[in-house]
């Protein structure tokens, strides 16, 4: 089953995704600049073989829901995140305001 649900986290819209897969769930909440997700996100890939393509994410690990995801802490992140201020550690909502923050950046350009 797949659940697309549109979502607003600090004034921001995001994508809300939920795959269910047998024996997990794949959780990414997404805008149009970058994604915050769950533990299934290879964090490594993105940071050496993918980091010349920028690529604005960051997982959260140990959730189960979507809201257990928006509730929860950044464990890892690209470069690219951590240009905007995202660190391990951050709340996601925060993580998610900072990146609509920089997506809005984007529209007003």
């Amino acid at each position: 089953m797949v659940n697309i649900t549109p979502i607003e986290v600090q004034g921001y819209r995001f994508t809300a995704t939920h795959v269910a897969l047998p024996k997990t769930n794949l959780l990414v909440v997404s805008n149009q600049v970058g994604y915050i997700m769950c533990g299934a996100l290879d964090i490594t890939l993105l940071r050496e073989t993918l980091a010349s393509r920028g690529i604005i994410a960051a997982r959260a690990v140990g959730v189960k829901t979507m809201q257990e995801l928006l509730d929860g802490k950044v464990e890892s992140c690209t470069q690219a995140a951590e240009a905007l201020g995202i660190t391990p550690g951050m709340a996601v909502t925060e993580a998610l305001a900072r990146i609509g923050a920089a997506g809005s950046n984007n529209e007003q350009q």
